[in-house]
Order: structure tokens, then sequence, then C-alpha cells
């Protein structure tokens, strides 16, 4: 698979400690792990018969967020408690659906979080990454772009942005008033799915707007795990004397395995976010923001943190980035080894089905399994509802190819039996050979009249599809997955645009954020 650069190898993760922060306490307790027999994943042999059924890997000691919960759980049939949440701790009136939920302040910790649990456990995720700035979020890797554009830019600024960058990336342009400078990404021709953003691009976009502010990368890696030259892209940045901020939030593995290459932060770059819930086994909705902030301001970015979050927050979200970490810290080598060794078999598996290729080699995620279809004639969506009727779902699916999210929580005989009924689906859905076609989100030039912001509080009015053309869109389309705009607010409706949605919609993708999801009609800005 050709890159858009350089891949860089793995460095262990290095920087300064965050000031304040906690050193992790090594654990005493010798672990050893083996694949369960089951499709729990992992199962664990301690010499600590005490850790509980709360505490399968023995993280507490390392994990004082983490630890603070399972107390607070222990706890928790003494406590009569007359503050939120509303269910009490009870399970009587909506079921599982509220089980072990608690929050974060009165629940953790004192309603005047007294303990700081959270700081602490935030301090050492600091450390491991080697950041000097760190925030949990409960809103997902969502929540940390929409808060680095408002933390890193100001109104009115322009910014170089990738066009492969998620629907919240967008979004927090129009928060903070951004003027984006697209930068596509390079498409593969033989697969149709992007290679990476070239650095080249990014610093030919910096001369032709020497006024921009920021450089961001939406989605590095790539939803179908394809990577850019983080380090080329933070030189390029630096050159011209401005941040780099990647929306990493597919990444939370890189940096803790040789065979993986080093997260943003090591690589280069000022500032990223993350998801803990992705290949990490956090609760949904995990995320973490880290930067590193010689060149941000660190007070700004904790204001916007705070200025688009909950003051409700999930105590349960967030012990378990607090349990991630320490997991990822202690024995994320081992653990991550025995997940790109599956996804290794699983690869060597499905290169001996005839037409399938398999995405691999530089400028790819290791971990990520990924195969286009188009030399077997199989659709992508077929292929999905098949594997979902096998109780196999997959993380995405489009005409040419199939993503398949593989954890460290999967055990190896579940990849391969994965893998095996893939194979199976595929031959079962063989047809004629057809050429690769990118997907929409790669391939529609954007035009942009208005900032994001302009159009999005513009007035507006709702027409048919066909009148759209070449008038200027109201709102965000995106086919879901991945998320990456096709029209955003303020770029012109071009007939190219228009048949990419309808071609997608047509193939069973589902079209996202549009008022209107069968495409019937547009929002479009009123004529002035």
């Amino acid at each position: 698979m050709p890159s858009a650069g350089r891949t860089p190898r793995c460095t262990p993760p290095s920087g300064p400690a965050a000031t304040g922060s906690v050193s992790p306490t090594p654990p005493e307790r010798v672990t050893r792990y083996a694949p369960s027999d089951d499709r729990k994943g992992f199962s664990v042999e301690s010499t600590d018969l005490a850790a509980g059924s709360n505490d399968p890997q023995a993280l507490a000691d390392d994990a004082p967020l983490f630890a603070a919960y399972l107390a607070a759980l222990d706890r928790r049939s003494g406590v009569r408690p007359w503050m939120t949440p509303g269910h009490k701790g009870s399970t009587a009136l909506t079921g599982a659906t509220v089980d072990g939920d608690l929050a974060l302040a009165g629940g953790v910790d004192t309603v005047k979080l007294r303990h700081g649990y959270l700081g602490q456990a935030e301090a050492r995720a600091a450390e491991l990454w080697g950041a000097d700035f760190c925030r949990f979020s409960v809103g997902g890797s969502t929540h940390g772009n929409q808060a680095l554009a408002l933390g890193v830019a100001r109104p009115g600024d322009e910014v170089v942005v990738s066009r492969t960058l998620h629907r919240s990336m967008l979004l927090g342009l129009v928060l903070a008033g951004l003027r984006p400078v697209w930068v596509r990404p390079t498409i593969d021709a033989a697969t149709g799915v992007p290679a990476g953003v070239d650095p080249d691009a990014v610093r030919e976009a910096l001369r032709a707007h020497p006024a921009a502010t920021a450089v961001f990368i939406g989605g590095e890696p790539s939803y179908v795990g394809t990577t850019s030259d983080v380090a080329g892209l933070a030189d390029a940045a630096h050159d011209a004397g401005v941040p780099l901020v990647v929306d990493a939030a597919w990444a939370a593995h890189f940096g803790f395995h040789p065979d993986l290459p080093p997260h943003a932060l090591a690589a280069g770059a000022d500032a990223l976010v993350t998801s803990a819930h992705k290949v990490l086994p956090a609760y949904s909705q995990a995320a973490i923001v880290l930067a590193r902030t010689e060149r941000l301001d660190a007070a700004r970015l904790g204001r916007a943190m705070d200025a688009t979050a909950t003051t409700s927050p999930s105590g349960q979200i967030l012990a378990s980035i607090d349990a991630c970490r320490a997991l990822l810290a202690r024995d994320g080598e081992k653990l991550i080894g025995q997940m790109l060794d599956s996804v290794a078999a699983a690869r060597r598996r499905l290169a001996q089905v005839p037409g399938l290729q398999v995405l691999e080699g530089p400028g790819v995620d290791p971990a990520k399994l990924v195969v286009v279809l188009s030399g077997t004639g199989a659709h992508g969506v077929a292929v999905e509802e098949d594997l979902i009727a096998a109780d196999y779902p997959v993380e995405m699916a489009d005409r040419d190819t199939v993503t398949a999210l593989v954890t460290i929580a999967d055990a190896p005989g579940d990849v391969e039996a994965f893998a095996d009924t893939l194979a199976a689906v595929v031959e079962r859905h063989r047809g004629e050979p057809r050429q690769a076609h990118a997907a929409a989100s790669w391939t529609v030039e954007p035009e942009t009249v208005l900032t994001p912001r302009d159009a999005f509080f513009a007035d507006a009015e709702r027409v048919p599809v066909a009148e759209a053309v070449g008038r200027v869109s109201a709102e965000l389309v995106a086919p879901y997955p991945p998320g990456i705009p096709v029209l955003a607010p303020g770029e012109r409706v071009s007939a190219e645009a228009v048949a990419a949605l309808t071609e997608a919609a047509a193939d069973g993708i589902r079209i996202a954020y549009a008022a209107d999801p069968t495409l019937r009609t547009l929002d479009v800005l009123r004529d002035r």
C-alpha cells in the first residue's frame, strides 16, 4: 500500500511529565495472560486471590480513579443519596441500563471533588504519553476535536485542514468560527482508499495562506487504517510557525509496540485526541485529549474543554479510561503484540481468497483488518448483511471495502473464526470483478463560498435536490461510516457531490446528518 510519505517507526513514549503528576506505582502482582476458550477475550491468573471480579486484571493499585470507582461500588449499598443521578443506584425502575452508573461528583469523589482522583488519573496519562496537558472526556473524540478547535485558534483565523476530517472537527470549525483551507488526501488508485495526507501539500497550503494559524489533520490513521507521515506534517507546520493538531481517534494503541508507528505527540504533533473505547477496552464515549503546550496555551485548552463538556460526567466512563491507561502502561506491548499476531494471521488467511485484496504494508496500521472486494465482484453491503446474520457485525462496509475492528479484547481464536467466515461470505457473493471506486468522502472537491460558521447561522430553505445544484449548502451531509463530509455548510452544491451521495445511498450506505436522509431535498442558503 503506497503512502503519502514515510511511515515513522515506533519510539517509546517520552517527554516531560505533567506538572504535579503522580508517578505510577509498579504493581507487585505477577500476572500471566492466556487466551480464553470463549468470546470474552483474555483470562488472567493472579497471585493476588483477593482481586475481585470488578478488577480482573488487578489494575487498581496503579489507577487511582478506577480504584475510587471500585470503592464507591463496594459502599453503594449502604449509601442513601439525595442528589443526582435520579435512579439513586437502583435498577428497580430502568433495569440494567443504569447498573454501575456513578457520577464523578458525589459518587466516585465527593461533590466538591475533594480527593482529586480525576486529576491524579489525568497526570498519569500525561506522563505515559509524554504530554504536559491531559484531560479525560466522556464525550468521545467528538468533544476533544471541538474543544481543540476552540482552544487553538481564534474566530476568523484561517487554518489548514485535511479533508479526511470527521464531522466533529468540521463542527468545531463552526463553533470556533475558523476559515478552513482544505488539503485533500492522496488516493491510492488500486484500492480507492486514501493513502494519507502529503506533507508537501500542507507546506503548499501554508505558503499560499501565510496567515494560517494552525494545521488540523483529521482521521489519522484513517477509518480504513491508512497513515500519513505525521513527523513530516509536524515539520511542515512548525516550519511555518504554527501548531499541528491530530485527530487520532483510532490510534490509542500507537506508540506502545515496536511494530506500530509512534503516537502523534512522539512524532512531533502539538496536540491529539484519541478514543479509549476503540482499540482499547474503555466504556463507549471515553476519550483523551493530550498536548505539549510549547505552541499552545494550556489554560485556554482547559477552558475550551470545560466549555464543551457536561457538568455531570460519568464516573464509570472516566474510571474506565484510567483502567485502560494502567493496562496499557503495564501490559500494552504484550496485549498489542497478541492483537497484531491475530490480525497478521487473519490477513494471511484472507489473502488466499482469489481477487480479495488485503490492505497491509507501509502506510497501513498493522492492527487494522480491511479488505478490498472489487477484485471478487462481491458487494460490501451484501457481505456485511451476511456477516450480521452470522453474528459478526463489522465497523464499516461500502461497495468495495469491509473494515473489521480488532482490539486487545479479541481472542486469537475469535479473529481466526471471523476471517474464515468473511472468506466464506465473500465466496458466496462472488461476481464479476470490477475496478475499485473511491468513496465520495475522499473524492469530491469542495468549493467554499462562506465559512462553515456563517453558513450555519444563515437563513436557509429546503429545495428539491435537482434545484440545489449551484446553491450553497446549509447542512453537513456525509456517508456514515466514516462520517467524513461530502457537503459542508458554506460549500457550493455540485452535481458531482449530489451524484456521489445518491450513488452511495443506492449502494445501501447510510447518508447521515442531512435533514432529508432520502436526498430528495437539500437545505441551502436563501439567495441574497
